[in-house]
């Protein structure tokens, strides 16, 4: 179980213009004063739950022990939709049951989820249309403050997915990647990540990645491995196989997007 902590991350789609993410804030440290807020990200694309469990699952495991992960990336507030409590061994989440939790439930072997219905941890008024502020928030910092996840409401066993594409291996051992995302660099991230590289023993050197017409021959170490404006392929910070261009964006110039196929071959 995660210790005690009171360090809370913020992923949300609030932006930085309006005065959501500060009013969150507020409401969580007149409840606990001395909780750490650390924003992730408070500009996913808006309504985007694919973008927010994609950053989630990059950037979670970098946290301390006992951090409590908040996720608001919300579509269907003030819906029938609930909002769940996952704990796994080492941190706490808060999010919709709307899937943004896929990435984490499918990496983490143990865990256990509860639908947050006890109002007692909640802002006295409810809006229809800002739970972040009146649900989000103040549950977090209650959290920080050490009360146990149980007393948010009953045990879930089973929650709303996304479709996580997987990589498809022919019997001619090609195998077909698909791009998950494309970050403000334009990376064209994949499927793919080098664990998966290795146990098919993928000659780093010669592997050669097919999209469309255009052809990348081997895996580099770094961008400065080509030339500037040339396409590489390269393992990215989050141990997914990325296309990029150096000292360009490959969306741009190889007008590929989120969800453009990708062959690799020996």
């Amino acid at each position: 179980m995660p210790k005690k902590q009171s360090i809370i991350t913020l992923i949300t789609d609030f932006g930085l213009q309006d005065g959501y993410v500060g009013v969150m804030k507020g409401a969580m440290a007149n409840i606990n004063l001395s909780a750490n807020v650390i924003d992730i990200s408070n500009n996913i694309e808006p309504q985007n739950i694919f973008h927010a469990a994609y950053v989630l699952n990059s950037s979670y495991t970098y946290f301390p022990k006992g951090t409590i992960h908040v996720v608001v990336v919300d579509p269907g507030v003030g819906s029938d939709r609930t909002i769940l409590c996952l704990q796994t061994d080492d941190y706490l989440f808060l999010a919709p049951d709307n899937g943004v939790l896929s990435f984490v439930t499918a990496k983490e072997e143990s865990s256990s989820i509860r639908e947050v219905t006890n109002g007692t941890f909640f802002l006295p008024i409810i809006s229809n249309t800002f739970h972040g502020r009146d649900i989000f928030a103040p549950v977090a910092a209650h959290l920080s403050k050490g009360i146990n996840y149980k007393e948010l409401g009953e045990r879930v066993e089973k929650i709303n997915q996304i479709d996580l594409p997987k990589p498809i291996l022919s019997p001619d051992g090609e195998l077909t990647a698909e791009i998950i995302y494309v970050d403000s660099f334009g990376n064209l991230i994949t499927n793919v990540n080098r664990e998966i590289i290795d146990r098919m023993k993928i000659d780093l050197e010669r592997v050669s990645i097919t999209m469309g017409r255009r052809r990348i021959n081997g895996i580099c170490s770094s961008y400065t491995d080509v030339g500037d404006n040339e396409a590489l392929a390269i393992f990215g910070s989050s141990g997914y196989l990325e296309i990029s261009v150096n000292l360009g964006s490959a969306g741009d110039v190889l007008k590929l997007k989120k969800g453009d196929k990708l062959i690799l071959g020996n």
